[in-house]
């Protein structure tokens, strides 16, 4: 459900930080940062949604279109490791513990699909988790989900964190087949067929599918997605051992080098979660701040957006960077 594309982002004046700095109220910096999200955003056409707001509760949440419902694509796959590591704690599960990935359950991907082709394969839970949130491999996913007892358990999960507008209904290969329009069958059999009757049909896997849009599973509100980072992330989620298990592996995370990451400054600290699936592209993460100023949440959805994927990629990054840059001066209680 997701393919990186790796581009030098170019510099970028951050002189609109100066109006924000010079306003004469928390508030009308933070109005201030919302409208030139706004002016950012607006070129890629589509919606953008935006939530952040610092961990440590300091400075004011920042919040556009942070109430409306977006596609999570790949980022919904955090929650499936907070499920997993929850069941590790509880002692339902090892992270050594072997899970065999039988061909069948291959969904397109750049990792397990691609290079393991044969059977007799079986890795990790560990390991099925290194993949699927640094690189994003669905075939991973989807053998961990049945792992942690499918959908409704992640979603079951999501809840205990006092999360009400985060969902999971479908493995990837669900979402997928939906989205493709797909036939019932070993996914990857599937969908070459559908492509060799079809040669255009993996070419709209980067431009917007109006049912996908619309379709209410599978989605979060960014303010739901940054609730979900600030559990995790401070603590509250899991045990100290499974949070920094999660919180690592999210660091490691490859395909967001444009995103989130893409125009911060060199050496940045940040770790994430991708998604990307017709006209979305997002990134949930957390960034630290310089020195002992802390850490932020911040979630980036982009819907509907016909634009070349390149261009959602730039606007996510420079969104990030009006954002770190903000939470520099707001550091109000």
């Amino acid at each position: 459900m997701s393919i990186a594309i790796r581009r030098t982002a170019s510099a970028w004046s951050v002189i609109p930080l100066l109006l924000w700095a010079l306003s004469a109220t928390a508030g009308n910096r933070s109005a201030a940062l919302e409208a030139d999200i706004e002016r950012i955003a607006k070129p890629i056409g589509g919606v953008t949604g935006v939530a952040a707001f610092r961990l440590d509760g300091k400075g004011q949440p920042i919040s556009v279109h942070g109430d409306e419902a977006f596609p999570l694509a790949s980022s919904f796959k955090i929650a499936v490791a907070g499920t997993l590591l929850s069941q590790v704690d509880a002692g339902a599960l090892r992270l050594e513990q072997m899970v065999q990935v039988d061909p069948d359950r291959h969904v397109a991907s750049e990792v397990i699909a691609d290079r393991f082709i044969h059977p007799g394969v079986s890795l990790s839970v560990q390991n099925l988790m290194e993949l699927m949130l640094t690189q994003s491999d669905n075939t991973a996913t989807d053998v961990l989900m049945e792992l942690a007892g499918g959908p409704a358990a992640i979603t079951a999960w999501v809840r205990k964190q006092g999360v009400d507008d985060f969902r999971v209904d479908r493995d990837t290969a669900g979402i997928l087949r939906d989205f493709f329009g797909l036939p019932q069958g070993p996914f990857n059999e599937v969908l070459m067929a559908a492509a060799k009757a079809d040669p255009s049909l993996l070419g709209k896997a980067s431009q917007p599918n109006h049912a996908y849009d619309d379709d209410p599973r599978d989605t979060a509100t960014p303010q739901g997605a940054a609730r979900l980072l600030e559990r995790i992330f401070s603590g509250k989620a899991l045990s100290p051992a499974s949070t920094d298990i999660l919180v690592e592996t999210m660091k490691r995370c490859r395909t967001g080098n444009d995103r989130i990451r893409g125009r911060l400054p060199a050496g940045t600290v940040v770790a994430d979660k991708t998604g990307t699936a017709g006209g979305s592209v997002n990134d949930i993460g957390v960034i630290w701040l310089p020195g002992d100023a802390g850490q932020l949440a911040l979630a980036v959805f982009i819907k509907k957006s016909a634009v070349p994927f390149a261009e959602r990629e730039r606007v996510i990054a420079e969104i990030a960077r009006s954002v770190r840059d903000y939470y520099l001066y707001d550091d109000t209680p």
